[in-house]
């Protein structure tokens, strides 16, 4: 949708100089029958590159370029009204542009998701007083073998301790086995000490755009969505939400920061060579889970009957088996971690589905402020 709305702005930019050119001489074009003259030709010239401009800026400075595009959409329909005999289709165009920049404001405003996002991890990231402890093998001698060795390979020992991590992704999701699948982009912070989430993702649904973002600090977990970033689509919130969330917690803790289960608040329990129970409890909420590793010490399955399934809007629960089956081992930065798993629902009453299919992009550990934003 990005490419095909950038490409209307390309094309409509470049069609503003006919203005220009017809208003210099630079060409003969019957098509615009009233006369310009060269004061109006230099503003046909400026709504053509206020054009071209905004169409770069949708790709260069996503978070602001409705400030550029609002501009040349005032510029377009000004020289458009000038002409209206043979130019008044441009304003069909001006009217697409107009829905962008209405959609671009509303995603950036003060009140919106991102914002939001943006303004809790500033506040979660305070500077450190200290550099934090590299893990030892000490740290993680009472931990059982293949948490242990999974730690080892994944790079985490002799690194800092995790205090938090920045991560992005990519993938699809869909609300149901039924339902089309949705493409995305997001990213997320955690913190440990104490422990909170943040998650914002970006889709879009029948070409138009949607926001989730889950947020669960403290004893509090809530997840919303909203279409266009202004139709709520589903707001989810108290104790279930809080304990689905849990388990989603304690999952990021054994996919992206496996330094982290030296973690006092986890107990092991094993059941086979590969497979060990988990308990974990986060601000008095336990939680249970089944971790799987390979003959290569790679986490490969994260197993809960503690996650809770919300509904499409997010107003009741379902306690529902969750799985995040990984693989891609690889390389991201000093460590070596899963680059792809998917969240798959395992119903009673019918087959295992994934609902969610995720690629990581980067992770960062322990950084002091949000990247930097375009």
């Amino acid at each position: 949708m990005r490419w095909f709305f950038g490409g209307l702005l390309l094309l409509h930019g470049l069609i503003h100089l006919m203005g220009f050119a017809k208003a210099f001489g630079y060409a003969d074009l019957p098509q615009l029958s009233e006369p310009i003259s060269r004061p109006a030709g230099g503003v046909w010239l400026v709504a053509a590159l206020l054009m071209l401009v905004t169409a770069a800026a949708l790709f260069i400075w996503p978070r602001g370029w409705w400030l550029v595009g609002a501009l040349a959409l005032l510029a377009s329909q000004a020289v458009i009204m000038t002409s209206w005999t043979g130019a008044k289709f441009g304003t069909v165009a001006n009217v697409i542009v107009l829905a962008g920049v209405v959609l671009g404001f509303a995603a950036h405003r003060p009140t919106s998701f991102r914002a939001q996002f943006e303004r809790d991890v500033s506040a979660a990231l305070a500077p450190a007083s200290s550099p934090e402890p590299a893990l030892t093998e000490a740290d993680i001698a009472s931990l059982p073998l293949p948490v242990r060795r999974y730690i080892e390979k994944t790079g985490a020992l002799g690194q800092p301790r995790v205090r938090n991590f920045h991560l992005t992704f990519e993938g699809r999701i869909r609300g149901g086995p039924e339902k089309a699948w949705m493409i995305f982009t997001g990213e997320q912070y955690n913190t440990y000490g104490p422990s909170a989430r943040y998650f914002l993702m970006d889709a879009a649904m029948y070409g138009v755009p949607v926001t989730a973002f889950h947020r669960f600090v403290g004893t509090s977990a809530t997840m919303r969505v909203k279409a266009a970033s202004i139709v709520p689509i589903v707001d989810a919130s108290g104790p279930e939400m809080t304990r689905a969330e849990t388990v989603t917690l304690f999952n990021d803790i054994c996919v992206f920061a496996p330094g982290a289960l030296v973690d006092s608040k986890i107990e092991w329990r094993e059941i086979d060579a590969s497979n060990f129970s988990a308990s974990f409890t986060n601000e008095g909420v336990t939680i249970q889970a089944t971790l799987t590793f390979n003959d290569a010490f790679e986490l490969v399955n994260f197993v809960s009957d503690d996650r809770l399934a919300g509904s499409s809007d997010g107003k009741s629960f379902t306690f529902m088996r969750w799985s995040t089956p990984l693989r891609d081992y690889a390389s991201f930065g000093s460590h070596h971690l899963s680059g792809y798993g998917v969240g798959r629902w395992h119903p009673k009453d019918g087959a295992p589905y994934d609902y969610i299919q995720l690629s990581m992009k980067t992770i960062h550990y322990n950084v002091e402020r949000p990247a930097a934003q375009r």
